[in-house]
């Protein structure tokens, strides 16, 4: 069983957390794949701003983490930041979000030379929206492929900090080489 599974369940026992998140367009859970994914705005290390929606063309990741500075979110972060070249030589986009301050996130982004937008999501609804739950004002880990097209492609509701950067590039790899098949195959 999985770290984040056991302290799922923990949390489950002592607060009735970890229930699927109701979003506001009535489904519960995370959003599915083929659903649209909610625009994010996140602020770059050099402070110029950035949208899911600009992204639209080329494939997104889209990233729900707990907490800054954490052991498991810096983990994370910065497997996503070693892997950064390979991302963008794939023209794919990474957003992490967290209910962290844009302030805490400007530290954050700073100190671990993260060259990707975190988005501060200080008030849950972007969490809300993805159908992301939220246990003591701090939202799950789990991640999301968006298509080029702007569409959920897949999603990762557990997730291992250490690996999950290449997993979700390789998967990023796939839909666009199935995408473009697809592209070869049209008259």
């Amino acid at each position: 069983m999985r770290r984040s599974s056991i302290l799922c369940l923990g949390l489950t026992m002592l607060f009735g957390a970890c229930r699927p998140a109701d979003r506001p367009d009535g489904g519960r859970g995370p959003l599915p794949i083929g659903a649209v994914a909610p625009d994010v705005t996140g602020t770059a290390s050099d402070g110029s701003s950035t949208t899911l929606s600009a992204a639209r063309g080329h494939a997104a990741v889209v990233y729900f983490y707990p907490k800054d500075e954490t052991p498991g979110c810096t983990k994370e972060a910065c497997a996503f930041r070693d892997a950064f070249t390979k991302y963008e030589a794939r023209r794919v986009t990474i957003f992490g979000v967290s209910r962290d301050s844009e302030e805490s996130h400007k530290k954050f982004r700073a100190k671990h030379s993260l060259p990707f937008p975190l988005v501060a999501d200080e008030d849950g609804k972007i969490a809300s929206a993805y159908g992301v739950s939220s246990t003591l004002g701090m939202a799950s880990r789990v991640t999301f492929l968006v298509g080029a097209d702007g569409t959920i492609v897949r999603s990762w509701p557990d997730v291992d900090p250490g690996v999950h950067a290449d997993e979700v590039l390789a998967a990023a790899q796939a839909a666009q080489a199935a995408q473009a098949g697809e592209t070869k195959a049209m008259p």
